[in-house]
């Protein structure tokens, strides 16, 4: 089965000078880096997503983490503008690959910013982290576009974290992974608590697949025994700035056929 493609984009030759924010910098190393993205890759299409690269960027060290690039609603993409300034050329590639898989194209403009990696949508609702990324009038103009699609966006007030993805994600059946001290969880659902940061970053892939790091041991042996399928990778590297599983990709689902 193929459940859609899946945009991600090769890590930068100076991915090792991307920004770090909340955690200290350690060395990084770019060829395990690279490996670990080939690995991740493979697990995407070996789930049944079929990969699209979006042109790699040497001078933009952070491109690797595509989803902050855009937000894809059903047949819309959002292009994003980015609230780190250095980063605001990753948009142009992603532009590209969206317009030529025929989605309809809208872009957040200025004052506003907003970064794929605060958005998490959850069914009608679209979660979005107010934070030092994204700010109120780039979650504004996201509400504009995605009311007319039946959605309601909710701003989430956002701790020491880089984005709300950061802190928390959704399994398939809408349930919430988080790690509460990172996160305003008032205006979330219940959430399921778990004690590996790393084990809050979840990306369903269709059916009881859910991607996550080879980070999280514990918690992915609590989804093995709730009936979920773990498809672990190892990101050690892109975890040395801040990065997850969730950034390295934007999964786009198949549209029914008219």
């Amino acid at each position: 089965m193929t459940y859609g493609t899946a945009l991600v984009r090769r890590p930068s030759s100076r991915f090792a000078e991307g920004i770090v924010t909340h955690i200290a910098r350690t060395h990084v190393d770019v060829a395990t880096a690279e490996r670990q993205h080939e690995a991740y890759r493979a697990a995407l299409s070996g789930a049944g997503w079929t990969v699209q690269e979006v042109d790699r960027i040497d001078e933009c060290p952070d491109s690797v983490f595509v989803e902050d690039t855009v937000v894809v609603c059903d047949d819309l993409a959002v292009l994003t503008r980015p609230g780190a300034a250095a980063r605001r050329a990753e948009v142009d590639g992603t532009e590209t690959v969206v317009r030529a898989l025929g989605l309809d194209v809208v872009r957040i403009e200025p004052p506003g910013t907003l970064d794929g990696g605060d958005v998490l949508q959850v069914g009608p609702v679209v979660y979005v982290g107010r934070g030092g990324r994204t700010n109120d009038a780039g979650i504004g103009q996201l509400d504009r576009y995605l009311s007319g699609r039946g959605r309601n966006v909710v701003a989430v007030a956002l701790r020491d974290v880089l984005h709300l993805k950061s802190a928390v994600t959704a399994l398939p059946d809408g349930s919430l992974l988080a790690v509460p001290a990172l996160v305003d969880t008032a205006v979330l659902p219940p959430v399921h608590a778990v004690d590996e940061e790393a084990g809050c970053h979840v990306v369903p892939l269709g059916g009881d697949r859910v991607l996550i790091a080879a980070s999280a041991p514990r918690t992915a042996a609590w989804l093995s025994d709730r009936g979920y399928t773990p498809a672990v990778v190892d990101i050690g590297e892109y975890e040395k700035l801040e990065g997850c599983v969730t950034c390295l990709s934007v999964l786009i689902a198949d549209r029914p056929a008219l």
